[in-house]
């Protein structure tokens, strides 16, 4: 038999190794994952027009997102687009792909609007959604996506506003290491492959490219119909209206045909500034996307 004195250097040098693999420094800013919520796959994952097949999602990856993922996304009108997409889904194909505040019932965690101090990525300036999203991640350190969008701000962004973009995004990247930051492209606004918004767009997506970041390219899914057919060079805005023969007018509209030529493949939902359809096409890359965060490798 061991002798007491044994036993008890046993028993504490046990607890402090307990304590030393249970419980965070206080220098982690209050973001790391608990140790049953390991960290998200680091890998790039651009989602666009490509990713508009939610039947092409495997349950499992489903399952794995609702299982595994912390979702807070700050947006205003157009960035609804993803929710009010998403909540038509359920009521169009099932609970499978149900979600809400908590991710209570396994439903997938995708917490609304939480932040305070910022509505979107230009809203009340282009600063703003930084420091909101740093005092909110220091609150809620289960939290381990973060996405935020853009209203109209990329229009009238210059090369440095979005230089400024990047670089807060990849200061939080650095600073809460566990956490997988969505960028994101400004939605379309009529003015073409010559506008400033087209251009901008360019910025973000070379930079994400570049730097293997996580992009939601809200431009690219309304840029194409259903079908897999490209209005880019027709002028296009985020009333899905484009310009059909060239003479400055945007004077047809995808969504609306679409819609009208395939019922029954296309669900009702809000859709802010738009048709549902596009709302739609936004919940399905939507779905690719938690998908993807979650570890699905696309295939």
């Amino acid at each position: 038999m061991r002798p007491r004195w044994y036993l008890a250097a046993i028993y504490l040098v046990a607890c402090s190794l307990s304590l030393a693999c249970g419980c965070g420094g206080d220098d982690d800013g209050g973001v790391t994952n608990p140790p049953d919520d390991p960290p998200l796959p680091q890998s790039a994952i651009q989602v666009d027009h490509a990713c508009r097949d939610v039947g092409a999602i495997p349950a499992a990856a489903v399952d794995s997102a609702q299982a595994k993922l912390h979702i807070a996304y700050g947006h205003t009108s157009h960035g609804s687009q993803l929710v009010t997409g998403m909540d038509g889904l359920v009521d169009f194909l099932g609970n499978a792909y149900a979600f809400n505040n908590g991710g209570t019932g396994g439903a997938l965690d995708l917490r609304d609007q939480p932040f305070s101090g910022a509505l979107d990525l230009g809203n009340p300036d282009r600063t703003a959604w930084a420091a909101a999203t740093r005092t909110y991640l220091n609150a809620h350190p289960e939290v381990n996506v973060i996405i935020w969008s853009w209203c109209g701000q990329v229009s009238t962004a210059t090369e440095n506003d979005i230089n400024t973009y990047l670089n807060l995004m990849s200061g939080l990247e650095a600073d809460y290491p566990d956490v997988r930051f969505v960028y994101m492209t400004g939605h379309l606004d009529g003015t073409g492959l010559a506008g400033n918004l087209h251009l901008r767009n360019e910025q973000i997506r070379a930079y994400c490219e570049a730097h293997d970041k996580v992009l939601y390219d809200f431009a690219d899914i309304e840029t194409y119909d259903p079908d897999g057919v490209w209005y880019g060079d027709k002028r296009p805005n985020d009333g899905c209206y484009y310009d059909s023969d060239g003479n400055g007018s945007l004077d047809a509209n995808w969504a609306s045909a679409w819609q009208a030529a395939n019922p029954g493949e296309w669900y009702d939902c809000p859709a802010a500034h738009s048709y549902p359809v596009n709302a739609n096409l936004k919940a399905y890359a939507a779905w690719w996307l938690w998908a993807r965060l979650a570890g699905w490798d696309g295939d």
